[in-house]
């Protein structure tokens, strides 16, 4: 069995990065560590350390642009990969509303749709 695909699996358990993954599937667009603690509450830590699992699992790809690093969801060409990305995007969206609402007004904020604005911002504090 491949090992990137167990790790994907393994990835996926957590609840933390399992929503991660389904918000990125959802808003088709790259995060930044500093808009998913800002979308997720999560700290920087946990947030930078949970797109990295997924990143290393094979799910996400990454870019570093001037100093974000974003992170977007990697295509998928194997069938069991699709499938396993086709289950995670078909998972209620009830369960993730709240996610999704606070992730639309942060990746607003953007300029050129660049992220332009560090985590827990003013501007941010203001929005949410």
């Amino acid at each position: 069995m491949n090992e990137k695909y167990i790790d994907a699996l393994k990835a996926l358990a957590e609840p933390h990065r399992l929503r991660l993954f389904w918000l990125l599937i959802h808003v088709d667009q790259r995060i930044t560590v500093a808009e998913a603690m800002d979308v997720t509450g999560d700290t920087q830590y946990n947030a930078s350390r949970n797109l990295k699992i997924l990143y290393k699992a094979g799910l996400l790809t990454q870019i570093k642009i001037g100093k974000w690093v974003y992170y977007s969801l990697a295509e998928q060409e194997l069938p069991h990969w699709s499938t396993l990305v086709e289950s995670v995007r078909s998972l209620p969206s009830d369960d993730f509303a709240d996610v999704v609402t606070r992730c639309k007004k942060r990746l607003a904020m953007r300029v050129d749709n660049e992220c332009v604005i560090g985590p827990n911002s003013e501007e941010w504090l203001e929005k949410k």
